[in-house]
């Protein structure tokens, strides 16, 4: 049963296909029998683990194993200690308040391939880069929560999922896990 990691670009749909005749997961995944475990915003880019293995998809997706998902968020403006402090507690996101998650300031730009298109390039709003830790999965839940304390995602990046590491995959790049990391996987969620 494979089990796949995938380097989702930006404006891709995490599925194999669009009504509306848009980017999907066909384009770039050939593998028979795979779906993927959870989903990436069209505009969010990064880590996507799709497998057949029913089972395991709903340990990675079930909000109840609280699998933490890492993601990087450039945001506008640079955070303040207080903003900060809002996302490690929770943040309240469309009348319920998110669980507390690790929410870090980073000292510099990641690095990450540049985004084809890129973002919006403003001269007199900065913007900063954050690592926040989630251990569950709200639709846009990143997004809510930093324009919740005043700082909106311009550019979203999940660079893992439990052990499951991004690196060191290239944009719309894919590769089969090792049963070892898929064990691995099994047990970070159980």
């Amino acid at each position: 049963m494979p089990t796949l990691a995938f380097y989702k670009p930006y404006d891709v749909l995490s599925a194999f296909t669009d009504r509306d005749g848009g980017r999907t997961l066909a384009e770039f995944i050939d593998v028979p029998g795979v779906y993927p475990m959870g989903r990436l915003d069209k505009d969010s880019e990064g880590l996507l683990l799709l497998s057949d293995d029913g089972a395991l998809a709903h340990l990675v997706t079930h909000p109840r194993h609280h699998l933490p998902k890492v993601y990087l968020a450039q945001v506008e403006r640079i955070p303040g200690e207080a903003a900060l402090d809002a996302l490690r507690r929770g943040v309240s996101v469309k009348g319920a308040v998110t669980r507390p998650a690790r929410a870090e300031l980073l000292d510099a730009e990641p690095d990450l391939p540049l985004r084809d298109p890129p973002i919006r390039y403003r001269e007199t709003v900065p913007t900063a880069w954050l690592r926040l830790t989630l251990r569950e999965g709200r639709n846009r839940q990143v997004r809510r929560m930093t324009a919740a304390v005043g700082h909106p995602t311009l550019r979203l990046v999940r660079v893992a999922i439990g052990p499951i590491r991004l690196e060191p995959l290239g944009v719309g790049e894919w590769r089969e896990l090792a049963p070892g990391e898929v064990h691995a996987l099994r047990e970070a969620a159980s």
